[in-house]
């Protein structure tokens, strides 16, 4: 939840051109990480749970992919992306390892 509020925070940096394009995209995508963790959790089986948490996996690839592209359009510096990738990649590896201790 604290890197979707970091995402959220920066896209407000984003031109107002981008709020109906990568500014909406960027955030749904943020959003659903933690989202889809928590749907998951609740009354769910392990294998249920995993099939969410996939989701986030990928909802969390999604946002890497707008941050890309949110650096290449020059709405971030390299070094704002470079921290936030290093965060993306933190976080996913902490998902995927949590999926995959799940039976």
């Amino acid at each position: 939840m604290d890197f979707a509020e970091m995402v959220f925070k920066a896209s407000k940096d984003f031109p107002d051109n981008e709020n109906f394009n990568l500014t909406s995209q960027i955030r749904r995508a943020v959003n659903s990480v933690g989202l889809n963790i928590s749907e998951g959790s609740i009354l769910q089986s392990n294998a249920e749970f995993r099939r969410f948490l996939g989701y986030s996996i990928r909802s969390l690839a999604e946002v890497v992919t707008c941050l890309h592209k949110a650096k290449r359009r020059d709405y971030m510096s390299g070094e704002e992306f470079n921290d936030f990738y290093l965060r993306a990649y933190n976080l996913m590896n902490m998902i995927i390892g949590f999926r995959n201790k799940l039976i």
